[in-house]
């Protein structure tokens, strides 16, 4: 019977996109056990912390075994299918458990292919030598198992409930291990690091994985059940009356464990992952590293909005899309034409500024998946054709999903239209690396003083927000200012641009 570790059958891992990503969920297998791959073949859609993206086998054979289920987030370098090169059938076997591969795999023979490893784009990639770290086998005292039934033990990790029962011995309650005695936890780096953000000591979780390895819903299940997180003591040596004081933890817990429980029919949780964890982290990682400034202008666009219907109606325009957002990005752009020292980033690691002698302009985007802010390269180079169809394949994209991850790096500036959704403006959080974002609230007809007269005019709100580490009040005054005088009068972006 061919097994998984014959050379015949070769794993197919989940690749690395070079871009410092780390897992990624498992979004649709496009095969089946069974089923017969080519070279170049996409078997499955993954969605990583910025895209989703098709993953195609780089071998011919016959697909042995589905690793995951759809729904799954996989570590970087996890095999995620076994395919059959030999040629030969597969074996009629059930549907895969949901269970990963963590013992390590001999290596396979320098005869049996190139030895190239998968990426998202392309191959080329060394195999890795990295061994996982094997499990250290030292012995645990009876003691430190003991204090917590296995019960109490699911209750301690939001799988089960503590029943109304007897208290638990007092026995092992006088001798609780110390920090020292107890072995250090099994779990990979992703996993330590989303205990750490919840605030869970992996210490009292109990792990679900195979060879003792604790998963993220193991963690995600301790972070539900807070109250229950003190049920192992680390108390002084009990006198007998302690003792039996302590001895009664365990239906004091099961007593308060409803606070901890929550109404599924009037709540639901949502697993933070992909786009929004992206997301979650790049705007708490900005808003408390670079001090945000945010200024306001409120502008008559009247003029502006009447160019956009004559250009709607030009020769050079057609087929493309002509809207407000065009303009506003080509103001920007002249804008920071006019003052350059905008476009910059801070290096904190180097202590520098550094000007960016290009314009790669992010445009926010919602999206199914979430927020994104792909960007449009070279954006100043652009003509308002060309800068229109980078616009309009660039929404295109994102709103059908297939933003590629290199499309959402790089950018220098950003433009969030929140006018979009009825609002009047808003204060924007800059991208990561970025220091300057405009917001462009609605568009609205509003009464505004016009040559000595009170008339009915198009007017919006602009908010600019700005790093105020490189970013003085001046300068961010004067780019504002700027967008707003070439909207107010577009015929400055030809005498100014």
């Amino acid at each position: 019977m061919t097994t998984m570790t014959e050379a015949s059958v070769r794993e197919f891992k989940m690749p690395d996109v070079g871009e410092g990503l780390t897992e990624a969920e498992i979004l649709k297998w496009y095969v089946q056990p069974g089923d017969t791959v080519t070279d170049g073949q996409v078997v499955c859609e993954v969605e990583t912390a910025k895209a989703a993206v098709e993953l195609p086998i780089p071998y011919d054979g016959v697909v042995r075994e589905l690793r995951f289920p759809e729904g799954t987030t996989v570590d970087v370098g996890m095999s995620i299918i076994a395919v059959d090169v030999s040629g030969g059938s597969a074996p009629a076997a059930a549907a895969p458990e949901p269970a990963p591969v963590v013992e390590e795999e001999p290596e396979e023979p320098k005869a049996q292919g190139s030895g190239r490893q998968p990426v998202l784009v392309g191959y080329g990639v060394a195999t890795s030598s990295t061994k996982r770290r094997p499990r250290k086998s030292a012995e645990i005292p009876a003691q430190e198992s003991a204090p917590v039934s296995p019960a109490v033990q699911a209750e301690l990790n939001g799988h089960g409930t503590v029943p109304e029962a007897a208290p638990a011995p007092s026995a092992p309650v006088s001798a609780p291990a110390t920090a020292a005695d107890r072995p250090r936890p099994l779990a990979k780096p992703p996993v330590r690091k989303l205990a750490k953000d919840l605030g869970v000591d992996l210490a009292s979780v109990v792990p679900s994985g195979p060879d003792g390895i604790i998963t993220r819903e193991d963690v995600h299940a301790a972070a539900a059940a807070p109250a229950q997180a003190p049920a192992r003591p680390t108390a002084p040596q009990p006198t007998p009356a302690a003792t039996a004081q302590v001895s009664t933890a365990p239906v004091t817990t099961a007593a308060a464990a409803p606070a901890a429980s929550y109404d599924s029919g009037r709540e639901t949780r949502i697993p933070v992952k992909g786009v929004r964890k992206a997301t979650a982290q790049a705007m708490v990682g900005s808003a408390f590293t670079a001090p945000h400034v945010t200024e306001f202008v409120t502008v008559d666009v009247t003029r502006t909005m009447k160019l956009v219907e004559e250009l709607k109606g030009d020769k050079d325009m057609q087929g493309l899309r002509v809207n407000p957002l065009l303009l506003i990005a080509k103001a920007l752009l002249v804008a920071i034409k006019r003052n350059p020292d905008v476009n910059a980033s801070w290096d904190e690691a180097n202590q520098e500024i550094v000007r960016k002698h290009y314009v790669n302009l992010g445009i926010a985007a919602a999206t199914p998946r979430g927020l994104i802010v792909p960007n449009i390269k070279d954006a100043h180079d652009k003509t308002l054709p060309q800068l229109a169809e980078a616009l309009g394949e660039l929404v295109a994209t994102a709103r059908e999903g297939k933003t590629s991850p290199a499309a959402m790096q790089g950018g220098t500036v950003t433009i969030t239209n929140v006018g979009v959704f009825g609002v009047d403006t808003g204060t924007p959080i800059l991208n990561p690396g970025e220091s300057a974002i405009l917001a462009v609230g609605a568009i609205k007809l509003q009464p505004w003083v016009h040559k000595g007269k009170v008339k009915p005019r198009q007017v919006t709100t602009l908010a600019l927000s700005f790093d105020h580490r490189l970013v003085d009040g001046e300068l961010g005054s004067k780019v504002l200012a700027d967008v707003a005088a070439v909207l107010e009068q577009p015929k400055r972006l030809i005498t100014w641009g």
